[in-house]
């Protein structure tokens, strides 16, 4: 197995990607440590992966706080032994409206929040993994040189991401640890059905794919175990880009 062994914590695991990635790390062996703010949502998905022989622990954590984000880390640490794996996929609460409409605030809302997050739980990972010598810390999203119009701050925080993703890259690599982006383009099974013009925002996530099909959840989750495994070694200051030609590098 991929992940046998490692040890994960992925914050916003009660969420369809989180979940995802959550199954597939504990289907290759890894121990997964599910936090998020919603109990319930993590409970589900840690008594799925149990019932498919898997360990799953759940935490409700404020992955904004900092203090209970270094308490979380250190009591995995503590409990487990160590954090092979960090990811954070929790969500960054945007407004999508043009410039020209939108207010500061939020405008700004999923930019402050994804590098306030971002920040913090790799810090807290960061801080163990340097002791081992090695770690992996994923992040979501990604970002490139196209955008659509009426995003708000959306665009702009995935970009930002990009950025710390490459400091945090520089300043961890001398300690064996990697960081990479996963980004897909869109997974049309994240999208609720009472999301208006669902059909529609399917329909253009399709139409922009050059191959003919969309990257589902269970390659969201596939692909992060290979990343995350000593299989992809070599990868780290890059994204990895799984949109089915939607996003071209």
């Amino acid at each position: 197995m991929l992940l046998e062994h490692k040890v994960a914590v992925i914050y916003g695991a009660g969420g369809p990607i989180g979940g995802a990635v959550a199954r597939a790390f504990a289907r290759e062996g890894a121990r997964v440590f599910l936090a998020g703010r919603t109990k319930a949502k993590l409970d589900r998905v840690a008594a799925e992966i149990r019932s498919h022989g898997g360990v799953a622990d759940t935490a409700v954590v404020d992955a904004l706080n900092e203090q209970a984000v270094d308490e979380y880390v250190d009591a995995v640490v503590q409990q487990a032994g160590s954090i092979d794996i960090s990811f954070n996929l929790i969500s960054y609460g945007d407004v999508q409206e043009p410039l020209t409409e939108i207010s500061v605030e939020d405008f700004l809302g999923p930019i402050t929040t994804a590098m306030r997050t971002q920040f913090l739980t790799t810090r807290a990972a960061g801080r163990h993994m340097i002791n081992r010598g090695s770690g992996v810390i994923l992040a979501f999203g990604g970002s490139g040189p196209h955008t659509l119009p009426g995003l708000g701050g959306f665009k702009v925080a995935l970009d930002a991401i990009e950025g710390l993703r490459r400091q945090w890259a520089c300043e961890l690599g001398r300690h064996g640890i990697r960081v990479v982006t996963l980004k897909t383009g869109g997974v049309p099974e994240t999208l609720p059905d009472t999301v208006p013009g669902r059909e529609d925002i399917i329909a253009g996530i399709q139409q922009a794919a050059l191959l003919n099909r969309t990257a589902t959840l269970a390659d969201v989750g596939n692909v992060a175990a290979f990343v995350a495994s000593d299989q992809a070694r070599t990868m780290t200051a890059t994204d990895v880009n799984i949109s089915c030609g939607a996003i071209m590098d």
